[in-house]
């Protein structure tokens, strides 16, 4: 059993009448070193619960690896006894497969990934697209997209409970809700939640919205775009890059998805 995903602590709640002491529960941000046969290849800001599937989402999202027989373990490898023996985790490839980790580059290799920028604008869409085939042509079904973001909120259990972390959710457009997971940086849920589809062999996801909270980045259109997904519903906004990348790879992403109502940035949907 690993460390809760929320803590208590105690504060003050500041009122006209004055300050009523109570217990509030505060999300937990804590590091995750990912391994690759014991080399360091990531450092990330996460929050606790689901780090397999957050380092094989990672991995899946920077090409390392195809699917889950491409790793034979994943195991997290802190001392026995150790506070943070939890913040370490073991990748171990498949009998006779050497993953890349080269190509993730000097700049990012071994290096701080926050919770919430990702790679920083330091993959161009070009080298994005060297690896990942533009997706098929789809018009997603309008309701789709605001079931996604509906369904989201309905499902982001840690956030009801402390207000403090980001989620992804997965609909199929039909309406039905696979999957929702949370985490304290948007793109760490959406690994979390694409590592959790390759783990059933559920790739590539085309028939599928992924709903975010915050708005939609470069980085969260990769992810997507990767795992074969066809639409984004963002609860804000889209990044410029967003929108580029989105174009180029035939991705529909709409954003401030709230009600009724919704920003189309690319592609088109119909109300069927």
């Amino acid at each position: 059993m690993g460390p809760p995903p929320f803590r208590t602590f105690p504060v003050r709640r500041l009122r006209d009448a004055g300050a009523e002491p109570r217990g509030d529960d505060l999300v937990v941000e804590e590091p995750l070193e990912i391994r690759v046969a014991g080399e360091t290849v990531a450092i990330t800001m996460r929050t606790p619960g689901d780090d397999r599937e957050l380092a094989l989402g990672f991995l899946f999202a920077e090409g390392l690896i195809t699917s889950s027989d491409d790793v034979t373990s994943v195991a997290h490898c802190g001392r026995t006894g150790d506070e943070g023996r939890f913040n370490t985790l073991d990748v171990v490839p498949a009998p006779g497969l050497s993953l890349d980790v080269e190509a993730l580059g000097a700049a990012r290799r071994g290096t701080l990934t926050t919770a919430s920028c990702g790679v920083c604008g330091r993959r161009s869409i070009d080298d994005l697209l060297a690896r990942c085939k533009p997706l098929d042509p789809v018009i997603v079904p309008r309701a789709a997209v605001l079931r996604a973001t509906e369904a989201l909120g309905r499902t982001q259990s840690l956030f009801a409970r402390t207000g403090g972390c980001h989620g992804a959710a997965l609909i199929r457009f039909d309406g039905t809700h696979v999957a929702t997971f949370e985490d304290v940086g948007r793109h760490n849920a959406v690994d979390k939640l694409v590592g959790s589809r390759l783990l059933a062999h559920a790739l590539p996801l085309a028939g599928h919205v992924l709903a975010v909270s915050g708005r939609s980045s470069f980085e969260i259109v990769q992810k997507a775009v990767a795992a074969g997904i066809p639409a984004i519903a963002s609860i804000s906004a889209a990044s410029s890059l967003a929108v580029d990348l989105a174009k180029r790879t035939g991705l529909v992403l709409a954003g401030f998805v709230r009600g009724e109502g919704m920003t189309l940035y690319t592609g088109d949907v119909s109300d069927d």
